[in-house]
């Protein structure tokens, strides 16, 4: 199972902290954003990561990460996301480098407490179709909301004013080989992007969709307020050995 980083993005929310660099570079207490969600493919036993960034300060990445030896990793694979399309015209890059693989996509702005790892493993007993991990938020209106019939999702719909549940659907998503027949078939929303929603309803209609719920907590870090939180949050959850080394850098 290979996994995708998405990084790319202009980080309009939080400028002007990126006029002058890429959204995923801004810290997270201790870190650079971009590192959390690749140690979260790396402790979920994936090790064959693509970053999919974009912008002026694509190259950042490269002096940054190098190829991942901080993370164990052996390799770390980048391509290039020209323009703003969205995040499924993101994933669409990733095609070549999935090579009919199940994959695991992880948004750079996403920020977990604990493990997907369980996730990931059920993922990869599963036959076919797709995954995606949920979480109760109280302010679902911001991201893309499962509509629940029992223990089955009917559908996704993306920032809703009146939302159907509390669930939110993270930027965690695991796909089969055929999520890029499903992204080439996707027609612009209005935003004029292409919509990661639309993919996972795709595979909502066909019944091949499954979910987990996120253990611990989960936040993005696409706001001034999301950013704060994402912070404090990894802040509270050091070890005593992090705040001293962070104390003293």
């Amino acid at each position: 199972m290979k996994g995708i980083v998405l990084a790319g993005g202009t980080g309009s929310r939080l400028f002007p902290l990126t006029k002058i660099t890429n959204k995923h570079l801004l810290p997270i207490y201790d870190k650079p954003m971009i590192y959390y969600p690749i140690q979260t493919l790396v402790d979920a036993g994936i090790k064959d990561i693509l970053l999919v960034t974009g912008g002026r300060n694509s190259g950042d990445f490269l002096r940054l990460l190098a190829n991942g030896k901080e993370f164990g990793l052996a390799h770390l694979n980048y391509t290039y996301q020209e323009g703003e399309g969205g995040i499924a015209d993101a994933l669409a890059l990733a095609e070549h480098f999935a090579d009919g693989d199940k994959i695991c996509v992880i948004l750079g702005d996403n920020i977990l407490e604990k493990s997907v790892k369980d996730a990931v493993e059920a993922f990869k007993r599963q036959d076919r179709g797709a995954r995606i991990l949920l979480k109760e938020v109280e302010d679902a209106e911001r991201f893309g909301v499962a509509e629940m019939d029992g223990d089955r999702i009917v559908s996704i719909e993306e920032k809703p004013k009146k939302p159907k549940s509390n669930y939110a659907v993270t930027g965690i998503y695991m796909y089969d080989g055929t999520v890029f027949d499903k992204v080439k078939k996707l027609v612009p929303s209005g935003r004029g992007e292409l919509e990661i929603t639309d993919v996972n309803n795709a595979y909502i209609r066909e019944g091949t969709m499954t979910y987990s719920y996120v253990d611990g907590w989960w936040t993005d870090a696409g706001t001034f307020e999301s950013l704060l939180r994402a912070t404090n949050l990894v802040a509270q959850s050091a070890s005593p050995e992090q705040r001293k080394k962070a104390a003293e850098d």
